[in-house]
């Protein structure tokens, strides 16, 4: 969901605020914890924090607000009920502490250990649901006042003012004190520059779905000459996917209609995430490369160990994917006459058969493990590819896309896994459901769901779910 400048700055200060409260939680936490072992000097702790606690803070206190987001914490504060609000926090913080418990299974002193993250995520919780009630009891009391309120005009024509208002986040509209609804079919310009002065007005929102662009222009100039925030309602543009936000090319103000991932910190982190994870994952699995390319060598030595094939990548921009060779030589040649003896298993494009006669039974074994795809962490480093995201397409079968709504799944980088990866891929025959299932993770995106695809390839891949 789009956020303003404003909820943003706000989303973040709470976060801050939140964070700083994780990290004296925890400190109180080690305090209990020397209280409950006895292990108090003088009202000094004797043991102190142990190294890998110091991980622990790391950890607990910049992503517990990231996690809490995600369960749409920041959210509709003045409108959340107790339950509500207890049952966001209670997933965050369970959340956390599975992360946080993984981490003490590693720790050889289990007794103090336990203790602390015990009262830590304990003093967490209270203490971040007692700062949600407060806050929200503040916003609801600033929100009765009305001298804190913010003055501003809804101009328009006929009912569409009131059909905005009623459209907009009640816990925004709460916080305006609307003071005219100003009809800019009935109503000169020159009425409202004066209007302005007169009512001490901060902000006029446009609603400019039925309202010629001549006299916006000139309703916007006149709030310009006064210093007032001029908002213009898009709602003039129907769209429904795109999210219209306004940019900037040189000096020139551009509505943006997009419908892929904003660039954002998270982007960038996801960016980073990507290449070292590759790389450590490259370093981790050395071994498997190595049986791989002996297997390969001895089961099928008369091609390379090595297969490429050109796949469609962000935009449909072609580039080479790697993948440990599981098929015969001269399979792609052989692919047509697979096609009139076997037939397709997939309805569309793309081409999927279980029991493919172009594999040979050491290929099979990479398949099910999905260790062919290894090679595709060279992709990812180089930047052609991403842990998470669509997979790639051969570039004959994007040719063959018959729907242009199809090509919406190339916004994106390719993925090593996905959806419809981890999901038991065999079981889906029909194009068309793989490509909805790649569309939501689009219009979805966030780093919280590329990091629960993650862990759910995990087993997927252990187990060799839907690899064939």
């Amino acid at each position: 969901m789009a956020t303003s400048r404003n909820d943003s700055f706000r989303i973040q200060a709470l976060q801050l605020t939140d964070a700083l409260l994780v990290f004296v939680s925890f400190w109180v936490a080690t305090v209990l914890r020397d209280f409950s072992l006895g292990i108090l000097i003088d009202g000094h702790s004797r043991e102190g924090l142990a190294p890998w606690m110091y991980w622990v803070l790391y950890i607990a206190v910049p992503f517990t607000p990231l996690v809490l987001e995600r369960f749409d914490f920041y959210s509709r504060i003045t409108q959340k009920s107790f339950p509500k609000a207890a049952g966001q926090i209670s997933k965050g913080i369970v959340t956390i502490a599975l992360i946080l418990a993984l981490i003490a299974v590693f720790n050889q002193q289990f007794g103090a250990s336990r203790l602390f993250l015990v009262y830590g995520i304990a003093v967490t919780g209270i203490v971040l649901l007692t700062r949600d009630r407060l806050t929200a009891r503040f916003l609801r009391r600033k929100a009765r006042d009305e001298a804190h309120k913010e003055r501003v005009i809804l101009a328009g024509a006929g009912d569409e003012m009131e059909n905005l208002r009623n459209e907009l986040d009640p816990d925004i509209v709460a916080t305006w004190n609307i003071v005219e609804y100003f009809d800019l079919k009935s109503r000169s310009v020159d009425e409202l520059y004066n209007l302005l002065k007169d009512k001490s007005v901060g902000r006029v929102v446009f609603a400019a779905k039925a309202t010629e662009f001549g006299i916006i222009a000139q309703a916007v100039e006149a709030c310009e000459l006064q210093g007032v925030e001029a908002w213009i309602a898009a709602s003039f543009i129907r769209t429904q996917i795109a999210r219209p936000v306004f940019d900037a090319v040189g000096d020139r103000p551009m509505l943006v209609l997009r419908s892929t991932p904003e660039l954002s910190w998270e982007l960038m982190f996801k960016e980073a995430f990507d290449r070292i994870a590759a790389v450590c994952v490259i370093l981790a699995t050395s071994w498997l490369w190595v049986i791989a390319w002996i297997g390969i060598r001895i089961t099928s030595p008369d091609a390379p160990v090595f297969y490429s094939q050109m796949r469609a990548g962000r935009y449909g921009k072609p580039f080479r994917m790697w993948k440990f060779r599981t098929m015969v030589p001269d399979a792609d040649k052989l692919l047509e006459k697979i096609k009139r003896e076997h037939g397709n298993q997939m309805e569309g494009p793309v081409f999927k058969l279980e029991d493919d006669p172009r594999i040979f039974p050491f290929g099979k074994w990479l398949r099910k493990l999905s260790i062919d795809e290894l090679p595709q962490l060279i992709n990812v480093v180089a930047g052609d590819m991403s842990l998470v995201g669509p997979r790639p397409l051969p570039l004959y079968e994007v040719q063959a896309f018959k729907k242009l709504s199809h090509r919406r799944r190339l916004s994106v980088k390719p993925g090593i896994t996905c959806e419809w990866q981890c999901s038991g891929r065999n079981r889906i025959i029909s194009f068309e459901e793989w490509v909805e299932m790649d569309l939501r993770y689009i219009d979805n995106w966030s780093l919280w769901l590329d990091f629960k695809i993650l862990v759910r390839t995990v087993p997927a891949v252990l187990f060799g779910h839907g690899a064939k």
